[in-house]
């Protein structure tokens, strides 16, 4: 499959920015040629069209399955095996963020959980232990928020995360001296 300037940037850009996020370029670049192609793909065409080896499809295929971001599909009449990715990008958003946490925010509240629990933190310094907790329960306020956030359907979500900047603005805050917020009811946050 030949790409196009403007597809072909797109697919090496992801790659780029995959390597920024922690992730493997040729994972990011067969994730970006699947959703922005929008159909399924055998290994060797994307083996062809990213002019990478097929032992590194492989392992970034496994790699994108494990994040749960491509699955596998059969095509009628061909015996070979196809993958494909959500073209939606907020099924893609929530996946990622579900991924993530099972990841690394999960672990960390476990860690954290049991180092303040051993009886053994009694001989470690006060601030310490005071970080550790503050730490523990930041993660799991913000595990718990995101998780409320995740079960909201996609039009009220995107309305939330457009928020931000209205709430703050509404609320007449510029730094943490700000004078006190004026009313703020759900019809001015949700309104045009």
């Amino acid at each position: 499959m030949d790409l196009s300037p403007t597809l072909s940037r797109f697919v090496l850009h992801w790659g780029e920015m995959g390597t920024r996020w922690g992730v493997n370029r040729t994972v990011a670049q067969i994730h970006a040629l699947l959703y922005i192609t929008g159909r399924p793909m055998h290994a060797e065409e994307l083996t062809d069209t990213l002019a990478v080896a097929r032992s590194n499809v492989s392992n970034s295929i496994r790699e994108l399955q494990s994040w749960k971001l491509v699955k596998l599909v059969h095509i009628a009449g061909d015996r070979r095996d196809h993958f494909e990715t959500s073209t939606h990008v907020w099924e893609l958003f929530r996946t990622i963020v579900r991924e993530r946490q099972r990841r690394e925010i999960a672990p960390t509240i476990e860690v954290l959980s049991e180092l303040l629990a051993d009886p053994a933190i009694s001989r470690d310094p006060a601030e310490a232990k005071l970080r550790m907790r503050e730490t523990l329960e930041f993660l799991q306020t913000l595990t718990a928020w995101s998780d409320e956030m995740l079960k909201l359907d996609t039009d009220t979500l995107a309305k939330v995360l457009k928020l931000g900047a209205r709430v703050k603005k509404l609320m007449g805050r510029e730094g943490p001296d700000a004078a006190p917020a004026p009313e703020v009811t759900p019809a001015h946050l949700l309104g045009p």
